[in-house]
């Protein structure tokens, strides 16, 4: 994430017509990346990961992303060098439930070299290659494999892509199997003005003020930038959810127990009680304004309001999903003036 939730909210979005060139560039860039070769097999893969370790999805010099990790696995299975396309581009941190990429593979005899193969089937793509993204850290998996055509890429076939941020709001502290996977605020957060926020920015606008210092859309090969900050947001959405990691209660199992017409459960309750005493001596498990013991509730956390921002378009700005999400949290703070 970038800035913080005290910065000055960003200047309101102005309202713009007509559509950009971006599609006729993408099919360019598209045609300049098709395989030539008929032997060779182009494969779409679906990964997911946590974005924590990772320095960003594309490749870098000196450090350890997304494509470089996958780059890797496959040059383990196949025994060649390959190249990765992804969809979407992650920054640091941004973990991802299907991020979708193409790759071509040539399977080549290691036995016999030069003698080509048939290729891989889709199955036994994603399981070797898991295999051997297991052996490194274990933050990345293959969830799916398919065969396309030569001329399908990743990045420019993609119809859409959807961003979700998520929020958590309360006095306690993050917890542990929280961190780095979502964005804590103390504040209790007005769900109805967040929504109202949303949509403001619903459809086809200039985001000038929604994008990082510095960004740079680029859409056509080295040498063609299309800086355009105009961008349509088909969907923009937030909503509270149950706190994750969820797991019911005592009494929201009794309360499901009780609603079921079958008397069977798989609870059993025990024949005899354990006193309080068997699990300490103090008097810190009693309540003293009514006499009733606090044992049920000891070591369970408060748990937090829990929000997911969801944001879809066919692409976005630079940190643009970070910069909404801010805008969106700022509305529902009810000590910010908006």
């Amino acid at each position: 994430m970038t800035g913080s939730p005290t910065e000055s909210r960003p200047s309101k979005i102005l309202k713009t017509q007509g559509h950009t060139d971006q599609d006729k560039e993408d099919k360019q860039l598209q045609d300049l990346s098709m395989s030539k070769n008929p032997r060779i097999q182009r494969y779409l893969v679906a990964i997911e990961y946590i974005g924590t370790r990772f320095s960003g999805s594309q490749q870098q010099p000196n450090c350890r992303t997304v494509v470089g990790v996958l780059e890797e696995a496959f040059h383990k299975f196949i025994g060649q060098p390959v190249s990765i396309f992804c969809s979407s581009r992650t920054d640091a941190g941004v973990h991802a439930l299907s991020n979708v990429c193409h790759v071509d593979v040539e399977r080549i005899s290691k036995r016999k070299p030069g003698e080509v193969l048939p290729p891989h089937e889709p199955s036994v793509v994603r399981r070797a290659v898991n295999h051997f993204l297991q052996k490194n850290e274990g933050d990345i998996s293959v969830i799916d494999v398919r065969c396309v055509p030569n001329d399908f890429h990743a990045r420019f076939k993609a119809q859409e892509r959807t961003y979700f941020y998520r929020l958590v709001s309360g006095s306690e502290p993050l917890s542990t199997f929280e961190k780095e996977r979502a964005w804590h605020v103390p504040e209790k957060l007005d769900l109805n003005a967040m929504q109202e926020a949303c949509k403001v920015l619903v459809g086809h606008h200039d985001f000038s003020s929604f994008r990082a210092a510095g960004c740079q859309v680029v859409t056509f090969s080295h040498v063609h930038k299309a800086n355009s900050p105009i961008r349509t947001l088909d969907e923009l959405h937030v909503c509270e959810v149950p706190a994750t990691p969820y797991f019911p209660s005592i009494t929201e199992r009794e309360q499901n127990n009780a609603s079921l017409k079958d008397s069977d459960t798989c609870s059993v309750k025990p024949e005899v009680e354990l006193p309080i005493n068997s699990f300490s001596n103090t008097n810190d498990m009693v309540d003293t304004n009514n006499g009733k013991s606090n044992l049920e509730e000891f070591g369970i956390r408060r748990r937090h309001r829990s929000y997911v921002v969801t944001a879809r378009a066919r692409s976005f700005l630079y940190h643009q999903v970070s910069v909404i999400a801010f805008f969106i949290y700022d509305f529902g703070d009810p000590s910010v003036s908006c």
